[in-house]
């Protein structure tokens, strides 16, 4: 038995949407009115990217053609050797921050959002700094002459 035509156009009609029953397209779980959901690759990102608005406003001429990248995971590297948590590529002008050793290899005293994005930020200014050739400390020396 042949399936009638009325069904066939509404089925091309709606397409693969998620209208289920008429009800229109699903929306965020959050609603309209809410922020969405962060997630933590989302936080990762905005993490980075303010550490390395910093950093440039304080090495302006050594940051100024610098990009930051952000990678998964490092290439393989040696059986027993240490995991390399970013990379710092002067003479191609790229810091590569690797978020899933950053994030998973983490020794946390407390395991909250604080803790986690001075983390991030301590490993965004170490690569600053093996891409500038300084110590971590000397990137803002004046910010600690307090302590």
């Amino acid at each position: 038995m042949a399936r009638s035509s009325k069904r066939a156009t509404t089925r091309s009609v709606r397409g693969n949407w998620r209208d289920r029953h008429g009800r229109g397209i699903r929306s965020a779980v959050t609603g309209p009115h809410l922020p969405l959901l962060s997630s933590r690759n989302g936080n990762f990102e905005l993490t980075v990217a303010s550490a390395a608005q910093y950093s440039k406003e304080m090495w302006p001429e050594e940051l100024a053609s610098a990009r930051f990248e952000l990678g998964l995971m490092p290439g393989s590297s040696p059986e027993g050797s240490k995991i390399v948590r970013w990379t710092a590529l002067p003479d191609e002008k790229r810091i590569i921050l690797y978020r899933l050793p950053i994030e998973r290899m983490a020794r946390l005293h407390r395991d909250d959002e604080l803790h986690k994005r001075m983390l991030i930020e301590s490993c965004v200014f170490q690569a600053v700094a093996e891409y500038i050739g300084k110590e971590p400390w000397e990137l803002a020396p004046e910010r600690f002459r307090n302590f």
